[in-house]
This record gives C-alpha cells, structure tokens and sequence, in this order.
C-alpha cells in the first residue's frame, strides 16, 4: 500500500497551498473550560468561517468538531497535562493514531519539551507515534518547545534544536515558539525541511498578533498554530480573517487588519 498518497491528502486537508493556519482548542485538558472553549461549537464555526485550514482538540471533543468545522481539516492531540498537576512540562499519552482515525481525523499531534526533565520519554514517545502514523498515512505534527531548567524558550539556538529533533524523529510539520523577530527565526526555518509553524502564546494585543505572523512568514515559515490568540478573541472570525491574509494572501499588518474589519490600532 502506498502510503505517501494518504499522506499528501491529508496534509492537503490541513493546509492550503502548503502554507497552514491551525487553531489548537486543545487546553481543555490543560488549562480547564476557558473562554471561548465552553461553547465550543460556535468558536470552531467561526475559525473555520474565517480562514482556518484546521483545527486541534483531543478525541474526546470530536463530535463536537465535525459537524462545526465547514469542511476544513481537523488534528487530534495525543499527550497531555495540567496546570494544577505536579509538573505542567510532564505531558502524558491521552490516544493513539487509530484512536484519531477512529474520531475522522486527518492529522496527529504531540507536544514535545526539549530540555525537560521529560524529553527523553516524550522523545520515545514521538518517535513511536511518527513509525506508527507513517504505517497509515497519517501526518505528525510535533510540538517541539525548548522548555527546561534553564533554557531561555525564546533563543534562536534552542529552538532551532528542537525543530530540527522533530525531523530527524520523523515529524512532517512542526510547531515551536517564536523567537521575537523576523531574521533570528529564520535561523530556526533554516533548521530544518520541515514546514514550520509558530505557537501564539498568550493572547496581545490585534496588532501584536498579526505582526507577529507576518514576522513569522518574512522568516520563511509555513504559517501558525495559534489558539488562545484567536479563540479567546471577542470575534475568532475576524482574528481568524486578520491571520489568514497574512499567510494566505501575504498581507501587511494593516491590510489584514483592515480586511478584517478589526481597524488600525495605534
């Protein structure tokens, strides 16, 4: 059986035009029933309305994804932890590939601290998923963070560590922290073939976001996986619009916030 198609069709259900703009909802397990998590449904209706390729949650949540999603593509994430446990960095397995294909997803994810006391199992670990998810066709996309004693999450240097860990385990997209600025994440893009993704982090302000992501791209990456930015917005929809002609259409700041109808902030 030739794997590969499979592989290419579902990246291609995740991205468009090989650039990807995933929401991950999965902070249910992490952080608890936060805004914009409660009524699931009308956030992802929205993402998805405004130019989402994908979204994320873990298995649990998927009949509530799939008749919101308006067709895009849908990633289900297979470790996790908790804010009020012992160690938040200690992520544990919450499912597998067949689960995921079980759920009708097109895509698998795995969050993976490098650096942590934690990294050799979930190393293993991702290593285990990716030979497993290859036997389907199934895409990984690995959550690669510099996080440890230590390590400053933000230096170019750790983090292009990590993505380039991700790769070489057998990832096919990866998603890190972004480094602050345009030309030190390119040295992080340069890290690896991997198409790269950059994490939101806590939510600022429009602007901040859409700069942010247009650094991003200048840098060469393949797009985002942002989730408290845009689904804990007061409209998912417009940031969602704002996100997307940035990577899609490769809009400045302002052009993307205009055409969002989010206005021009100081």
């Amino acid at each position: 059986m030739n794997t590969d198609i499979g592989l290419s069709a579902r990246l291609e259900r995740i991205s468009t035009d090989g650039r990807y703009l995933i929401v991950p909802m999965d902070h249910g397990i992490t952080l608890g029933p936060v805004t914009g998590l409660v009524d699931i449904e009308s956030t992802i209706d929205g993402i998805t309305r405004g130019g989402a390729d994908a979204v994320l949650t873990h298995k649990g949540t998927a009949p509530r994804v799939h008749p919101n999603k308006n067709g895009k593509g849908y990633i289900v994430h297979v470790n996790g932890s908790t804010v009020i446990g012992p160690d938040e960095n200690d992520k544990r397995l919450t499912g597998t590939v067949e689960d995921a294909l079980r759920v009708g997803a097109d895509a698998v994810s795995f969050h993976i601290n490098v650096g942590s006391d934690y990294e050799p199992d979930q190393m293993t670990q991702l290593a285990d998923l990716c030979s497993r998810a290859a036997d389907f066709g199934v895409p990984v996309l690995a959550m690669s963070y510099a996080r440890g004693p230590g390590i400053d999450e933000q230096d170019p240097e750790a983090l292009a560590h990590a993505v380039r860990l991700a790769e070489e385990v057998g990832a096919d997209v990866v998603k890190t922290a972004y480094s602050g600025d345009a030309e030190s994440f390119g040295r992080v893009v340069e890290a690896t073939r991997l198409p790269v993704v950059i994490a939101g982090g806590s939510r600022g302000t429009d602007r901040e976001t859409v700069e942010m992501v247009r650094g991003t791209m200048d840098a060469g990456a393949a797009g985002v996986s942002m989730g408290r930015s845009i689904f804990q917005h007061e409209n998912p929809e417009a940031i969602t619009r704002a996100v997307s002609a940035v990577i899609h259409d490769d809009a400045d700041a302002d052009t993307a916030l205009e055409r969002a109808g989010l206005g021009i902030e100081a």
